[in-house]
């Protein structure tokens, strides 16, 4: 009795690391076993498009800014403007310039290209403003502040607001002298422009 159960212990001992070490290790041929977490969430890895990358990249593209082209003006518009667009063209040709205002300065122009200026001042003006080169209207008088170096097309004056703005074509002569100056110019396209208004032809674009 006591030898069987002295066999009884013995063979117990060795089965029980057996027993232990089939419940730890994992079956290996067993599939494992998805949370619900994991069956709601859909795949993503999905194949690279480069037709859906490139729709993606035009459609987030902001889209350019386009400048808006000139209105045409219809027969209707140019036949009721014909008469002070003509008048507006007499004046176009000639800049006559009488100033008042501080300033030492002498400029003249046979065109652009062969004209020169040094001096400058600032000034009140009053007479022909001279051309205007796009379709405004423009005052006989006003401010006229100007001054610099030009030789040509070599051009250091300044151009900005109540500067006089002479054309390309300008041919004339001005001078300020301490606190009085004139400007006298003629301009051969401006003729032109107003012989071909005539017949509706804008060459200058100034028509309003």
């Amino acid at each position: 009795m006591k030898k069987i159960i002295i066999m009884l212990f013995i063979l117990l001992f060795f089965s029980v690391p057996g027993w232990a070490s089939e419940q730890i290790s994992p079956d290996p041929s067993a599939e494992p076993v998805l949370t619900d977490q994991q069956t709601a969430e859909p795949s993503t890895d999905q194949p690279f498009s480069a037709e859906a990358s490139a729709a993606d990249t035009e459609a987030s593209a902001e889209p350019a800014a386009v400048e808006p082209d000139k209105p045409e003006h219809g027969f209707g518009h140019k036949l009721l403007f014909y008469i002070p667009n003509r008048i507006l063209d007499v004046f176009d040709f000639v800049r006559l310039r009488v100033r008042v205002g501080p300033g030492l300065a002498l400029g003249a122009r046979l065109t652009k290209p062969i004209s020169f200026l040094i001096g400058g001042y600032g000034s009140v003006y009053v007479g022909l403003p001279g051309p205007r080169m796009e379709p405004v209207v423009k005052l006989p008088f006003g401010i006229e502040n100007y001054g610099g170096m030009s030789l040509s097309v070599l051009d250091t004056t300044n151009e900005g607001k109540f500067a006089p703005n002479y054309s390309p074509t300008e041919i004339g002569y001005s001078i300020q002298v301490l606190i009085i100056g004139a400007d006298v110019d003629v301009d051969p396209i401006e003729v032109l422009d107003l012989v071909t208004g005539f017949v509706f032809i804008d060459l200058r674009g100034d028509d309003l």
